[in-house]
């Protein structure tokens, strides 16, 4: 299913921009609502749509981090991506993003289609939680990146999740994941 502009624009939650309505975006504003206002994150630690380009064999991608959270020093702590459909079958490409994000690897990964969620420590792709409960709020997400080995991969290592990136992407066909019109 792909994400389609309704030809609107609305106020985006964090950055108080104007930004598209797409059938996709008041999950994506209603999941920015919940890491502030349920979990404790600063709103001003969290950047929407972070994307990042990326190339694979010469053939260029792009990929977009629904929520990037940061520290306050600017260190990747959390990403977060919202998925339209089965929550497991988004993680292993939301790893790769997270692995491959060019202001530093996340070392968790959040993936949810709002009503489900699954988070997982990026160093080793385990699961350490499967539902928005357990979404960790801000202390325990600086707890759970303090504890958690670090992901220091060589570059042969990046490239294979530059290349799982880019086969995750193109699955969806040329639109998927940018708004479509039709």
């Amino acid at each position: 299913m792909h994400e389609v502009s309704l030809n609107r624009v609305i106020r985006d939650y964090l950055t108080g921009q104007e930004i598209e309505e797409t059938t996709y975006e008041d999950l994506r504003q209603g999941l920015a609502r919940m890491l502030v206002q349920e979990k404790g994150y600063p709103p001003e630690l969290i950047k929407p749509r972070l994307r990042f380009s990326f190339s694979v064999q010469g053939q260029s991608s792009e990929a977009v981090i629904d929520l990037a959270v940061f520290d306050p020093q600017g260190r990747p702590l959390l990403a977060f991506f919202f998925c339209p459909g089965d929550v497991g079958s988004f993680l292993r490409q939301s790893l790769a993003a997270a692995r491959i994000a060019p202001r530093g690897v996340f070392p968790v990964v959040t993936v949810s289609d709002s009503m489900v969620a699954l988070v997982a420590l990026t160093h080793d792709g385990s699961c350490v939680g499967e539902s928005l409960q357990a979404v960790p709020g801000w202390e325990r997400l600086k707890e759970m990146v303090e504890a958690a080995p670090q992901f220091a991969p060589g570059e042969e290592r990046l490239e294979k999740e530059r290349r799982i990136l880019y086969a995750y992407s193109g699955l969806g066909g040329a639109c998927c994941g940018e708004s479509c019109t039709g």
